[in-house]
């Protein structure tokens, strides 16, 4: 189960890079607006799943809490990202952004209980350094609101998935998850599209409902991760994004990384093999143990 967690995170990670290179793509149009297109297709998306796999709308009452929290959380997330890439540096936001991981392993350790070893954290916090060489921030002291916000949004992102892991422990399944995750984030957001909607080409929104369409593939991959494994355990892939983001870069925009950049690419690609090799070590030795 660990290693499906590990590809769909992966998988996730590319979906998500595919998507920021649609919104890029689409110009310059609201951030909000831009967030409501991303959640409108997985709506109808998830819906359509649901329909024809038969596990149906219906939520058990004890659950309903949790899965609020999820939709709260997330949305959060998505506004002050988006609000955090407005008003912020690009490399800026995509930084604190990458600390969500750290909060997934925070919240698992003490909502879920699961045990975070010393391999783990060392791991995660070389990505992370990984991450700084290629991001290469600038904070500067006018720009800490926006910088609280996008830390806000990490925390909840971090929360949201790991609201996930759990909804997921409790038999709820993805495609629920996911559609009425993307039905409130659109919903909470209509009030701010009645009064600042502003008119799209039809080349934008094609571009946006591709956005959208990659957002749903994310979404249920990532959904699909932390029901398959603990946030421990794959957190450390989400740095993947990064990788597909440099390569989309290139390809679209032409975007050509610096040499502080390609050694951030080498250690993320370098700890993401020991995190592993370190896997299949202890899944072997587990096996071993077994027989």
């Amino acid at each position: 189960m660990k290693n499906k967690g590990i590809i769909m995170i992966i998988l996730a990670a590319f979906c998500f890079a595919v998507m920021n290179m649609f919104v890029k793509l689409a110009g310059d149009l609201p951030s909000i607006q831009k967030s409501f297109f991303r959640n409108l297709v997985a709506v109808f998306i998830a819906f359509s799943v649901l329909k024809k796999s038969g596990v149906g709308f219906q939520i058990k009452k004890e659950n309903i809490g949790l899965l609020l929290g999820r939709s709260i959380c997330g949305t959060i997330g998505i506004i002050a990202n988006f609000y955090a890439v407005d008003h912020l540096l690009l490399s800026d936001a995509s930084i604190i952004q990458k600390l969500s991981p750290f909060f997934v392993i925070i919240f698992s350790f003490f909502l879920l209980k699961e045990h975070v070893n010393k391999k783990q954290v060392f791991s995660i916090i070389i990505a992370f350094i990984g991450t700084l060489f290629i991001v290469k921030p600038s904070f500067q002291n006018t720009q800490m609101t926006a910088s609280l916000i996008a830390l806000i949004g990490a925390m909840g992102a971090g929360m949201a998935y790991t609201m996930v892991r759990m909804l997921s422990q409790r038999d709820v399944k993805g495609p629920q998850i996911v559609f009425y995750f993307s039905l409130f984030s659109c919903l909470s957001v209509v009030p701010y599209l009645i009064f600042h909607f502003e008119a799209m080409t039809l080349q934008q929104i094609i571009i946006l409902l591709l956005a959208g369409i990659s957002a749903a593939g994310g979404q249920f991959a990532v959904t699909a991760a932390y029901s398959y494994s603990a946030g421990r355990d794959i957190s450390l892939y989400d740095y993947s994004q990064v990788i597909f983001a440099a390569i989309l870069g290139f390809i679209v925009f032409k975007q050509i990384p610096d040499i502080l950049s390609l050694l951030g690419y080498l250690i993320i690609f370098g700890i993401t093999c020991y995190m592993y090799i370190q896997n299949r070590k202890s899944h072997c030795i587990k096996k071993e143990s077994s027989l």
